[in-house]
């Protein structure tokens, strides 16, 4: 079977040279703070419709990329060279905004003389209303920090750009907000690279992964998926070649210990291959972050909710809601931002209090709570004392393990231990505020959005850890892909006050509320849906058989894709060979495109015709 997007699939370095309408070039860019590394050399170029995701363990860069490309930062070396007229727009990861002025005010200030009638104020608030923000007219500053992001997305995509540059723009938006994100930039006519940690959105949006490890990049010509099976492949492919030079060097090493001169050019030769080899930079396995399970012991009783009340002046968020927590529970609570989720686990851990109704905690429940936002930290303080406050050593199932081994484990590496946390990156300190809470081996986990601002190697070692976590886990999540990989029901917010039970992860919760949906849509709909399948239904009945300009495409269509995927080949030589010719590469890129969108019309017919031939084929049987 073809796959139309399986010779797209090649790994290279980042660093060689694009000229597929290259609007943005950033040329070995190099970037220290203090003794750390953080981009080594590195090379990336934007092209047009280029829709790239970059990934990379927290403190490696990522940000400080999108800021060198965005002109907000100044690289220790290299430089970014952006196209003539060329139109960049930067969303960052902490947006600002001027509170003299409204909230709706600063998201259209730039757009107050915008020519050709465009209503810029009328799309704002649209945009705004989807973002779940209507009382707009308030100063920036009586928002939440969550608000103030969604209003500078919101800011950011009305700018008409050419390339958008988004650090983070899925932090901080419900279910229905994303997908709307998702639609929106599947529409977007221009370039964007963005960070995120939502792995859903990754594969829906882009067609490129940037990887920054160890100051190096990486480009994928895939999308997440993609990018984890190749990956995997470099990896290894560089441990094979690592292995084949530490044989050597251990032969040479031999050698030159037998007391060898250098009485030849062969020898010196020998030599100096050996002090090559030996002054290398090696390869080492990537480390991951090492949760082992870290638990106390849990009792008959755990957490009881008793008609659980709770309302904000006339909002009602909870309304008599009771439930008693399991064990072995694993439990994902969604809904709109506001709906009062983070106000549930709150009274849960008894930082807020319910008006109405009980709270039952078992007398061997030790909670650990990991907050939406980080706990306040001293910055001159030590990383490794940050850890030492709550246990110097801990039990682990693997044996005793020390403040320094478990900090190892989530890649606070010798040097950073000694650190002063007012060095960390954001994702970094978040990082070490869930080791804090991990260390005090709590039995019930409550996780308030924890997918915000920890990069993805730690979700997936927190997701493998909490498959083990021998307790209760409750989380409030955002993270479609986190909620189908963790929990097994799901509490939804459904507005005034309404609580709902659904069993199952996050997919499982999205069919049976859209089925619920339609269900409630009226008679008139579905008296009309009933009508076009039974219609749909007969004319399948009768189709079961090719009509003759079918049955001729069908005979050829294998030919024809194959014809289009040379032409495609083809035309990225000729862009190549006219790289300096700007008119000639304008008509070829346009020609490529022509030639792609073919080949993707042909690939959707292929499947249907297929599809309708094994049909016809078990009709026949």
């Amino acid at each position: 079977m073809y796959n139309k997007t399986s010779y797209a699939l090649v790994l290279r370095e980042a660093g060689k040279k694009e000229f597929y309408m290259n609007l943005l070039t950033a040329e070995k860019i190099s970037k220290n703070f203090t003794d750390k590394v953080v981009l080594n050399q590195v090379s990336l170029g934007v092209n047009k419709n280029d829709k790239i995701g970059v990934i990379g363990v927290n403190g490696t860069g990522k940000s400080t990329l999108l800021k060198i490309l965005a002109g907000k930062e100044e690289p220790d070396e290299g430089r970014v060279v952006k196209g003539n007229d060329v139109r960049l727009e930067y969303l960052a990861q902490t947006p600002e905004f001027d509170d003299r002025y409204t909230l709706l005010e600063n998201v259209i200030r730039s757009h107050e003389h915008a020519g050709d009638g465009w209503n810029v104020e009328g799309e704002a608030k649209a945009m705004l209303g989807k973002l779940g923000i209507v009382d707009w007219d308030r100063k920036p500053s009586e928002f939440s920090g969550g608000q103030r992001k969604r209003a500078a997305l919101v800011r950011t995509l009305l700018t008409p750009a050419d390339i958008l540059i988004l650090d983070e723009p899925t932090n901080h938006l419900d279910n229905a907000m994303a997908e709307w994100l998702e639609e929106y930039l599947n529409r977007f006519n221009g370039a964007f690279i963005m960070i995120t940690h939502d792995r859903y959105f990754l594969d829906e949006v882009t067609n490129k992964i940037v990887e920054i490890d160890k100051g190096n990049l990486y480009m994928y010509e895939t999308n997440y998926s993609g990018f984890l099976e190749l990956k995997l492949e470099r990896e290894e492919m560089e441990l094979a070649t690592e292995r084949k030079k530490k044989a050597l060097y251990r032969q040479d090493l031999a050698w030159i210990m037998r007391g060898a001169r250098a009485r030849s050019t062969k020898q010196k030769a020998h030599i100096q291959r050996f002090e090559e080899l030996r002054d290398r930079d090696k390869i080492e396995e990537t480390k991951n972050v090492e949760i082992t399970a870290l638990a106390s012991r849990l009792g008959k009783k755990t957490i009881e909710l008793k008609n659980i009340c709770k309302a904000y002046n006339d909002k009602k968020l909870i309304s008599d809601f009771s439930y008693i927590f399991l064990k072995t529970d694993r439990i994902g609570i969604v809904g709109e931002n506001g709906a009062g989720k983070s106000t549930l686990l709150k009274i849960i851990t008894g930082l807020e209090q319910a008006d109405s109704g009980e709270v039952e905690i078992g007398p061997t429940v030790r909670i650990g709570y990991f907050s939406q936002e980080c706990e306040k930290m001293d910055g001159k303080q030590k990383v490794i004392d940050y850890i030492k406050e709550v246990a110097e050593y801990i039990e682990t199932s693997e044996g005793s393990a020390s403040a320094s081994q478990m900090l190892e484990r989530f890649l606070f590496t010798g040097a950073m231990q000694y650190s002063r946390i007012e060095k960390l990156s954001g994702g970094e300190k978040r990082r070490l505020y869930l080791l804090k809470i991990l260390m005090e081996a709590p039995n019930v986990l409550i996780l308030d959005e924890p997918t915000n601002d920890l990069d993805i190697q730690t979700l997936r070692i927190l997701e493998d850890y909490l498959d083990t976590f021998p307790g209760i886990v409750i989380t409030v999540s955002h993270d479609r892909y986190f909620l189908d990989r963790v929990v097994r029901r799901i509490f939804a917010f459904e507005g005034k006050g309404v609580i709902r039970q659904y069993e199952g992860g996050f997919t499982d919760y999205w069919i049976k509320a859209k089925e619920k949906e339609a269900t409630l849509t009226g008679n008139a709909i579905t008296t009309t849906s009933e009508k076009k399948s039974k219609k749909e239904y007969k004319n399948r009945e009768k189709k079961l058989k090719f009509t003759y300009a079918e049955q001729k495409e069908f005979e050829t269509i294998d030919e024809d894709i194959a014809s289009l995927e040379e032409k495609i080949e083809q035309a990225e030589q000729d862009i190549l060979a006219n790289a300096k010719d700007f008119v000639k590469l304008q008509e070829l890129t346009k020609e490529k495109e022509e030639l792609q969108q073919q080949l993707d019309e042909k690939m959707d017919r292929w499947v249907y015709l297929n599809d309708l031939a094994e049909q016809i084929q078990a009709g026949k049987a």
